[in-house]
């Protein structure tokens, strides 16, 4: 028994950033699935959205962001983000993160800023094209010497423990601590804990191809919905439209400025067609070039599509994309000489954990911060470079409330230990890794960048007899990382498959050949998912874990 005043579930920006701002007497538990910088942080290349030049504005980047979530944003949750911008640049800097700099005319050096889509204004703050990695390890470096945090590396959550579920108190419903799994010595650990929070990320890991890491799986999302926390948004699925295709290439993006430059989409044959679905071709937003992508994939029964930038002479093209020539030919493509092929990725789950702006969930004691919440801020559709911000201030604004509470909160619970009593050694791990894959590859095809309600329909009905087998899986079997993984990532399927037939529209990222066009009666109007309604159904989808 593991016992802490507060548990943290991930180790990314907003997870490390929260463990910072909690008060020195708090002893910290930091647990990481991986080493501590394997997630999405430090993939992240882009930069972070905050307001620094004069010419700018709040108010604007406040429009801006609301124009991009198509209807659904909640003002006071982007207010409350895009406000906060410059003070967490400061405290990043405080930290140690080296951002870019560019010497102005007054020859003074300042932060330089680039612009990304849908901001009206140069207010991206970036180290180079690795600012993620940046923030990553300052924020590891600084958690790193704080005596009262203690890093679990390679530790996986497998469930919380409320006391509604396992002490039996139906009255109330507190978080009192979790059960992790020391993946590298296979052995569960029991936390017991006044305050958790969860910082997993998203769960793009749920389709085929994703740019994500492979720990994408939507553990957070997962692990609440099962301790009664309600989840809104989740068919909001944002799919980047060029990743590369090859099967040792894992996740990585082709940058959307390659087609700024030139580059050209093409099917097998050598033909383009993106000018098919808008004016504006290749140039469109990335919604419409993904969906175009998707279209003729599907409708040609082909693997991917390519892009060409082999027109440009080799000597522009290692200037301007110096990693992804270097990496493509190290795959074993010359972008200087042939098209590269592509498929969309899954990128980032603009839906999670429904929190208020202090990151409190309907658990007592239950918080959520970053990818795996629903805020408010992204609505339909995520404006780029808004995530790292809103890691960054929710950790901040949460942090906040934990203080508050302090570390008198009563932890008397006699919280049960794991129980392996009456489970075995699996003796098929194969069927974890076959419904892995089927699970991924009907989530593509069926509940993808166009969907259509026989399409949802039929990955309902899969998911369905997918969480059956792994449920009877789950009670007979000690547990694995990959059965942890495997068992959120099909709830979270589900999740999104319910809140995609609910949405009956076309909006932001959701696309649905059935509704193509947007419903006005419909906007500001979330799709919440409520366990506890689920659970009065005549046949409770997860009766065995509820």
């Amino acid at each position: 028994m593991y016992e802490f005043d507060a548990l943290i579930i991930g180790s990314g920006a907003a997870g490390l950033s929260l463990a910072l701002r909690l008060d020195n007497g708090f002893r910290i538990a930091v647990i990481s699935k991986g080493p501590l910088d394997d997630g999405s942080t430090a993939w992240a290349q882009g930069g972070i959205s905050a307001v620094m030049d004069d010419d700018d504005s709040v108010e604007q980047h406040l429009a801006d962001t609301i124009d991009a979530g198509a209807g659904l944003c909640d003002e006071s949750a982007v207010l409350h983000t895009v406000s906060h911008g410059k003070e967490m640049i400061t405290w990043l800097l405080q930290l140690g993160v080296e951002f870019t700099y560019e010497t102005g005319l007054d020859g003074k050096k300042y932060l330089h800023l680039t612009r990304e889509g849908g901001h009206t204004h140069r207010r991206v703050v970036h180290a180079a094209d690795a600012t993620g990695w940046a923030i990553q390890n300052a924020l590891i470096k600084n958690t790193q010497k704080k005596s009262n945090i203690e890093l679990f590396d390679h530790h996986i959550a497998i469930d919380l423990i409320t006391t509604h579920k396992h002490l039996a108190k139906k009255n109330t419903n507190q978080c009192v601590g979790a059960y992790v799994l020391d993946t590298e010595e296979n052995k569960v650990k029991t936390f017991k804990t006044k305050h958790v929070i969860l910082a997993t990320g998203g769960a793009s890991k749920v389709y085929l191809y994703t740019s994500n890491p492979d720990g994408a799986s939507g553990d957070g999302i997962a692990m609440a919905w099962r301790a009664g926390c309600r989840v809104a948004n989740m068919e909001f699925m944002q799919f980047h439209p060029t990743c590369l295709y090859h099967p040792t290439a894992k996740s990585y993006l082709i940058t959307e400025a390659v087609r700024g430059e030139g580059g050209k989409l093409l099917l097998p044959n050598g033909t383009e067609f993106a000018h098919e679905f808008d004016p504006r071709g290749v140039l469109a937003p990335r919604d419409i070039v993904a969906r175009a992508i998707d279209y003729k994939m599907k409708q040609m029964g082909v693997d991917c599509v390519y892009l060409d930038i082999s027109h440009k002479p080799k000597k522009f093209i290692q200037k301007h994309f110096p990693n992804v020539y270097a990496r493509c030919l190290k795959l074993g493509y010359d972008m200087a000489k042939e098209p590269v092929p592509v498929v969309p990725a899954a990128h980032y789950t603009c839906g999670g954990v429904m929190t208020d702006l202090k990151g409190q969930t309907d658990v007592e004691n239950l918080y959520a911060i970053g990818e795996t919440t629903h805020t408010g801020l992204h609505g339909a559709n995520r404006m780029a470079s808004n995530s790292l911000l809103e890691c960054l201030v929710f950790a901040s604004s949460t942090s906040e409330l934990i203080n508050s509470k302090g570390t008198k909160i009563s932890s008397k619970a006699d919280i049960p230990h794991w129980d392996e009593s009456r489970v075995t050694e699996p003796d098929e791990e194969i069927v974890v890794a076959h419904n892995w894959d089927e699970l991924r590859r009907f989530m593509w095809d069926y509940v993808g960048i166009v969907r259509t309600n026989k399409r949802l329909q039929r990955a309902k009905h899969r998911v369905d007899l997918l969480t059956s087998e792994i449920d009877e899986y789950y009670s007979n079997f000690r547990v694995s990382g990959d059965l942890i993984e495997l068992r959120n990532l099909t709830l979270v399927a589900d999740l999104i498959i319910r809140s995609a037939l609910r949405r009956k529209e076309s909006r932001g990222l959701h696309y649905t050949l059935d509704y193509p066009e947007t419903d006005s009666t419909l906007e500001n109007i979330d799709t919440v998912l409520d366990p506890d309604l689920v659970s009065t159904l005549p046949k409770p989808v997860y009766a065995t874990i509820r």
